[in-house]
């Protein structure tokens, strides 16, 4: 994969960005890793946890995946240390496999159909990327997603303020039902503590 994409093709018009301390434009997630020097957060270091058991626990070691908005990496670090061998996270920033855009997924040398599982942690909510995790899904293949549930993003903010929770690092400028996603052939979508709502979509 190409990991030499120059800086200023990484944005794409539709993400969520915040300034960086030069001035320019980032993307970054909220998943407790999306600041690389960051310390956890309870309430992000619990969720991880819970995110493996619940999405991650069945995947086969050889699935073929592409982590989107990988931040600080520790999906990917869970995957590696338990002998996964498909892994692939894409980001607009180091450490990530592959930098750049998910939406200009062409330009970055990845295939169509070729992933069986995709999944976008704290991702939704920043950018909207649902065609491109569609595209590159094979027939059959699932995406994994979590995101807040719009009407009480007001109780996440609260939560980051008070140090419980992993501190945003870009707006919320797409924040979505995910009942309301029909590209997708099937859907199972729940809510999590009341905030949080957990999706696997198939292709």
């Amino acid at each position: 994969m190409r990991q030499d994409v120059r800086r200023d093709h990484l944005l794409h018009k539709g993400q969520a960005n915040r300034k960086s301390a030069g001035g320019q434009d980032q993307l970054h997630t909220d998943d407790g890793a999306g600041t690389r020097d960051s310390m956890p957060h309870l309430l992000s270091d619990i969720a991880r946890r819970k995110k493996i058991e619940y999405f991650l626990a069945d995947l086969p070691k050889d699935a073929k995946i592409l982590e989107v908005g990988c931040g600080g990496g520790w999906v990917g670090e869970h995957f590696r240390n338990n002998g996964y061998t498909g892994y692939q996270g894409l980001d607009v920033l180091l450490p990530a496999d592959i930098i750049g855009d998910v939406n200009e997924w062409k330009s970055l040398g990845l295939q169509p159909a070729s992933y069986d599982a995709v999944i976008a942690f704290e991702v939704v909510e920043h950018v909207d990327c649902w065609q491109a995790m569609h595209d590159l899904l094979k027939p059959s293949g699932r995406a994994m997603v979590t995101t807040p549930i719009p009407h009480m993003d007001w109780a996440m903010k609260i939560l980051e303020k008070l140090g419980l929770n992993q501190t945003r690092t870009s707006p919320h400028t797409h924040l979505t039902y995910l009942d309301s996603i029909t590209i997708f052939s099937k859907k199972h979508v729940k809510k999590v503590g009341g905030l949080a709502q957990w999706a696997i979509f198939t292709k």
